[in-house]
């Protein structure tokens, strides 16, 4: 059995994977500290990149797969930092 991930899902699960994801604000989740970062072929520093964010819903349906998991054991799932587990990693390396 397979599992069908949506494209949102799938970038969030390649976000989680880079790094732990926080809760900040207004629901949002992104990695700890995160800020605006730019090109390093962009001397001026005119486009920046913005920070990439996942949603909580995207969080809790990627928790319910077996994908992510909450990094401190018997904390809040909906407000502690989540990593990966191995079967997302698997996920990913089979349907890259």
């Amino acid at each position: 059995m397979t599992i069908e991930l949506t494209p949102t899902q799938i970038k969030a699960l390649k976000l989680v994977k880079e790094g732990g994801l926080h809760l900040g604000e207004g629901n949002k989740w992104t990695h700890l500290n995160a800020e605006v970062t730019y090109l390093k072929r962009d001397r001026f520093k005119e486009r920046p990149q913005p920070i990439k964010t996942v949603t909580t819903t995207v969080i809790t349906q990627l928790r319910d797969y077996g994908f992510i998991k909450p990094t401190a054991e018997g904390a809040d799932a909906d407000t502690a930092a989540h990593e990966i587990t191995m079967a997302g990693k698997m996920w990913l390396l089979q349907n890259k």
